[in-house]
């Protein structure tokens, strides 16, 4: 702790700075404290050692948000201020079915974007996030911890609410929206991977069906399949996890059809043989993480867009598609994966995708390093996703 001597003299310096009077001791009159030039105290040279953008009173909020996003309170005294992009945490992992943790991620994430900023630019893309969309962090969905249906409802209904809206920016041309209007994206921050259903669900409820980009090492299109002598009864529904929710996705009517819903990054054992049917069944195409040593990231992304051509496109990536080197925190990690740069290669391949929303999921900080690099492998993948949302408007 500072002593109340340096403390003195740091507000005599400033109080010296501003040429106001300085009665020293240690109680600080207002008429010191009320004029402090706090542009001059917290902003200095870059190059030098100061803060890396000058300080204002407008930009400044020393919350950890992501990638220095503005924080708004979305759901309550702010929901009226228009923006472009929303991030949004939904800190839950009760459906997970081995290491829990991820309902940490949404606070992981943000804290592995603290060098990221929205006003940078992000160079291989060539963009300026904020000079194209405006994006606000809504902080965490207050979602229950001891009901998974009550708790997926919350998130359900928060985000409808934020899809919802008018957003900040519109466009030339017609929007890809039924209602032909102009509604903000939301960029989630998990949590496991149940909580990418009743996104789906929000994001079909004002584009349609849409084509799915899954980044994963795992399918999760696993069928629910109740069996003689098992837990549940033969009258109690199986409840949705983080390895089925695509299944109830696609009888809910929410994927795009004739298979333009893509598996990337593919590799873990499989029960049998009928799984991959089942996966075909419920709209999906499969490339394996073996594919990038085959065909490379250039025909990984030859064969994404290929499957979604011109449908609304909505991006779901688990943490896990990344090899556990690069992404060790994280609830079933498998060996195999993809690199950080070959993760980054294939985002970049997909600029001009109409990406009406996108989650990041399953990152677990306990099980991350001291130098919290799956923290920061997810930040900086949900930097491009929001560059991949900043080069494209919705448009038809």
């Amino acid at each position: 702790m500072l002593s109340r001597g340096i403390v003195a003299c740091s507000l005599l310096a400033v109080a010296l700075a501003n040429q106001v009077p300085f009665t020293g001791g240690v109680a600080y009159p207002d008429s010191i404290l009320g004029s402090v030039n706090f542009t001059q105290l917290f902003s200095s040279d870059e190059k030098k050692s100061g803060p890396a953008q000058a300080w204002s009173s407008s930009t400044w909020n020393g919350m950890t948000t992501f990638a220095k996003t503005q924080p708004l309170r979305c759901f309550g005294e702010d929901a009226s201020v228009p923006y472009d992009v929303a991030v949004l945490g939904a800190p839950f992992d009760t459906t997970t079915s081995y290491r829990p943790g991820a309902r940490f991620g949404p606070n992981g994430i943000r804290q592995g974007s603290r060098r990221l900023s929205v006003d940078r630019i992000n160079v291989p893309l060539n963009i300026k996030l904020s000079d194209n969309i405006t994006t606000v962090d809504c902080g965490d969905v207050p979602m229950v911890w001891t009901d998974n249906k009550v708790a997926l409802r919350q998130l359900e209904i928060a985000n409808a609410a934020l899809l919802n809206r008018t957003s900040l920016r519109s466009f030339a041309g017609t929007s890809l929206a039924k209602d032909q209007k102009y509604h903000p994206r939301v960029l989630t921050l998990g949590g496991d991977h149940t909580i990418t259903l009743p996104l789906l669900r929000g994001v079909a409820g004002v584009y349609g069906p849409i084509s799915v980009i899954h980044f994963d090492s795992h399918l999760d299109t696993w069928k629910p399949k109740p069996q003689d002598g098992g837990p549940w009864l033969p009258d109690e529904e199986i409840p949705v996890s983080h390895g089925s929710y695509f299944y109830y996705a696609y009888h809910e009517g929410l994927l795009a059809p004739d298979n333009a819903n893509i598996h990337v990054g593919i590799r873990n054992a499989i029960h049998s043989w009928e799984d991959y049917t089942d996966d075909h069944d419920v709209g999906f195409v499969i490339s394996h993480a073996e594919d990038v040593e085959e065909i490379g990231w250039r025909g990984i992304v030859k064969l994404i867009r290929e499957t979604v051509g011109d449908n609304p496109v909505y991006i779901s990536l688990d943490i896990d598609v990344l090899d556990p080197a690069f992404a060790p925190a994280t609830g079933t990690p498998e060996i195999g994966g993809f690199s950080t740069r070959e993760i980054k290669k294939i985002l970049h391949g997909l600029v001009g995708l109409k990406i009406v929303g996108a989650d990041i999921v399953e990152v677990a900080p306990a099980y991350d390093t001291q130098d919290e690099i799956t923290q920061i492998a997810a930040a900086n993948i949900g930097y491009e996703l929001l560059a991949l949302m900043a080069k494209t408007p919705l448009t038809v």
